[in-house]
């Protein structure tokens, strides 16, 4: 059974709505419709997920678009659906900007309308590694950020948690440029991350326990997988 199946009722009611009124407001100037992340990964958390979309469009005129606002807006509000609008035609030129998040969707998806672009997409490995390098320093960055506005206080470990999740998708595809084939949950990607790297699991699995341990073990990983991602060479 898809995992789309298992949202909460009024979730997946609102899915169902807004993927008919798309449907009949696009006509053929819709291609597809594609849902993606956590909800048909697994790991939705009703209210606190998002369910994932990206519509496709044939046309992305200002009356195409203003046309289906509403039901986004009505979507976004009530269900935390959200939708990225793309163009058919830019997809593939796009795909070395993107090279994660299309990958993610070529790899785990869910087709609720029409054609699914991302299915035969090429994605370059040296397109993936740049844009690994990129994610893992952002979160690198921000995660000093954490230290200065959050250390010490009762947010702290929530702080982190949102930085270690923010990581296991670039450390997913560093794994998979390493060749190994690990499972893209949440917790299966920190303990092979970590077992990479010679680190101890522990402490990135309970942020909530100990925030300081977290942090540290966060900013040790981080550090890790930059300097293997800088010194590799991708074809």
């Amino acid at each position: 059974m898809s995992k789309l199946q298992t949202l909460p009722a009024p979730i997946k009611s609102r899915l169902d709505e807004l993927v008919a009124t798309l449907t009949k407001t696009l006509g053929d100037k819709l291609v597809g419709i594609i849902a993606h992340g956590s909800a048909v990964r697994g790991g939705y958390r009703e209210g606190s997920s998002d369910v994932d979309l990206v519509c496709v469009l044939a046309d992305d005129s200002v009356a195409t678009l203003s046309s289906i606002g509403r039901a986004l807006e009505l979507a976004r509000y009530s269900a935390r659906i959200e939708t990225m609008l793309l163009t058919q035609a830019e997809i593939a030129r796009s795909a070395d900007c993107f090279p994660l998040l299309y990958g993610d969707i070529k790899r785990e998806s869910a087709t609720l309308h029409g054609t699914n672009p991302f299915a035969e997409l090429a994605i370059s490995d040296a397109h993936k590694r740049l844009r690994i390098e990129q994610e893992l320093r952002e979160i690198r960055i921000r995660l000093r950020r954490v230290a200065t506005d959050l250390g010490g206080t009762s947010g702290f470990g929530g702080a982190v948690e949102r930085k270690l999740k923010q990581a296991r998708a670039p450390l997913w595809a560093l794994l998979a440029l390493r060749g190994e084939q690990v499972a893209d949950g949440f917790e299966p990607v920190l303990r092979a991350a970590a077992k990479a790297y010679s680190l101890d699991a522990a402490p990135l699995l309970h942020a909530h326990e100990d925030a300081k341990a977290a942090y540290a073990a966060l900013a040790t990983l981080l550090d890790a997988a930059l300097h293997d991602v800088d010194t590799r060479e991708v074809g």
